[in-house]
């Protein structure tokens, strides 16, 4: 199993020395090098899973093809964090159609809201600010629904969804209840190879 759990959130203004943005490289392309460097590996182990921890920050912003570095819009942090979870959800939909022969799966996980470092550029450490407080979660109850796709047997052959709280989130059309569902764009079979050879030629140009 393969756990993508690190990440920074709502960063200030920051770019690569190829002009990409940081929040995008350091949660998503980090990630997608990662995986893809370890795919006969995973492919060798017979059955393998792949955990993209997201967030419900996603429903912040789709990935804007046309300027998903920021070249010409105004950076806003949050924004830029939004595209880059749902270049998590949508990672683990396109690792799932491409690697299925090798039985390999990959599911995105909400953790929820908990108050970590993860928080440190947001005012007071305390994210958006948007959570209801009877909302927040305990760092063990955030590990649970990574663990669970992980490690359950329900989820056997189960790839390209989105779990929070330990469930299969709802598929949405409009932003809902606080840290519920997963927006449409995030698990969009067209939207998914495009992040995905978008990510490739990323790499290559790299090197």
């Amino acid at each position: 199993m393969l756990v993508n759990n690190a990440g920074v959130m709502a960063c200030p203004e920051q770019y690569t020395e190829q002009g990409w943005e940081r929040q995008f490289v350091t949660n998503h392309l980090g990630h997608f090098a990662l995986a893809t460097g370890l795919h006969d590996a995973l492919a060798a182990a017979g059955v393998a899973r792949i955990v993209a921890v997201t967030s419900s920050g996603h429903q912040l912003s789709p990935i804007v093809w046309d300027d998903i570095h920021f070249a010409f819009r105004r950076y806003d942090p949050w924004l830029a964090y939004g595209q880059s979870k749902t270049a998590n959800v949508l990672f683990a939909v396109e690792a799932t159609r491409r690697w299925a022969s090798d039985n390999i799966t990959a599911n995105a996980v909400m953790p929820g809201a908990i108050y970590t470092n993860l928080q440190r550029h947001t005012d007071g450490g305390r994210g958006s600010g948007t959570i209801p407080p009877e909302l927040i979660k305990t760092i063990e109850q955030g590990a649970a629904t990574a663990v669970f796709a992980a490690t359950s047997p329900l989820l056997k052959g189960v790839g390209g969804r989105y779990f929070a709280d330990c469930n299969e989130a709802e598929v949405l059309d409009r932003r809902g209840a606080p840290l519920q569902g997963v927006a449409r764009y995030a698990v969009d079979p067209d939207n998914a190879p495009r992040l995905w050879t978008l990510s490739q030629q990323m790499l290559l140009d790299a090197h």
